[in-house]
């Protein structure tokens, strides 16, 4: 993976993450992680503004880089990949399936992209495999080691059980999912592709019912979903819904980073319009 090849472009993305490019360390792998979920949201508010994004990955770099945006998990970590390849990091993809508490199935194999990254051994790793993942919203701060066991990251404790032929992740009973199951193969973006149209345009799909935005930190992870600001982990809590247009588009850029610095107005307004309506619809049906 050759990575960002355009020099202003990579030294954008590390400004949003308030760095500059170091040697491809174990230490700095970390730090890069902390940042990335720190200040890139995992967010899903370009599909109610009816940008409905693609996943290719220099696409992805570029709304990262220079337009405040995020993504899910395809864009998050489809850049990250392109970052970490293009600062001398060995980065691989693999194919995921999120799943809930009924456990994994055919159904979910594709709908994460998972990142490992080797080469960087240490006493409590010595294989130097690292399982990187920006791109799983509440879950993990910064990378893991490819060693089962039990990893305590803020409030969320993190499981990780080898499989025959990949590895499953346990998430917190906290967070916003059960589990996440993986394959060691390396990935192609077209193992992806059919996933994320279901995902970005089914009605069944949880990301069309209602938009959000996050990101995670070492107490906790800040969201905002729908109209409503809350808290998990440390300080728990929740907001009422903002109804105030203004007071919105701040929390999300104040309590997720979110900025819209390319985003013409009049989608900005479709996306205000639709958020607003959605939680009008679900306040008259009793379920919130």
């Amino acid at each position: 993976m050759n990575g960002i090849n355009d020099p202003q472009l990579r030294a954008a993305y590390l400004k949003r993450l308030g760095l500059a490019a170091q040697p491809p360390t174990l230490e700095f792998l970390q730090l890069l992680h902390r940042r990335h979920v720190e200040r890139v949201p995992y967010e899903t508010l370009w599909i109610h503004s009816g940008e409905m994004w693609g996943i290719d990955p220099s696409a992805s770099v570029v709304r990262i880089a220079r337009e405040g945006r995020g993504g899910y998990c395809y864009h998050l970590n489809g850049a990250l990949a392109e970052l970490l390849g293009s600062l001398g990091f060995n980065v691989h993809r693999h194919v995921g399936g999120v799943h809930g508490p009924d456990g994994p199935s055919d159904e979910a194999v594709g709908n994460h992209l998972v990142l490992t990254v080797r080469d960087l051994p240490c006493e409590e790793n010595p294989s130097g495999i690292w399982y990187v993942d920006a791109g799983l919203g509440d879950a993990l701060h910064e990378p893991i080691p490819l060693v089962a066991g039990t990893y305590q990251q803020g409030p969320f404790l993190l499981t990780l059980r080898a499989l025959c032929c990949g590895w499953h992740l346990f998430h917190d009973p906290q967070g916003g999912f059960t589990g996440m199951q993986w394959t060691t193969d390396e990935a192609a973006w077209g193992d992806f592709a059919a996933k994320h149209t279901y995902l970005s345009t089914s009605p069944e799909s949880g990301f069309v019912r209602i938009g959000m935005s996050q990101c995670r930190n070492a107490t906790g992870v800040d969201v905002v979903r729908g109209l409503v600001v809350l808290r998990v982990g440390s300080d728990a809590g929740k907001g009422e819904p903002l109804t105030d247009r203004n007071e919105w588009f701040d929390a999300l850029r104040d309590v997720t980073h979110l900025r819209f610095d390319a985003t013409p107005s009049e989608v900005l307004d479709r996306l205000w319009d639709r958020t607003l309506r959605t939680h009008r619809e679900w306040e008259a049906s009793g379920r919130l």
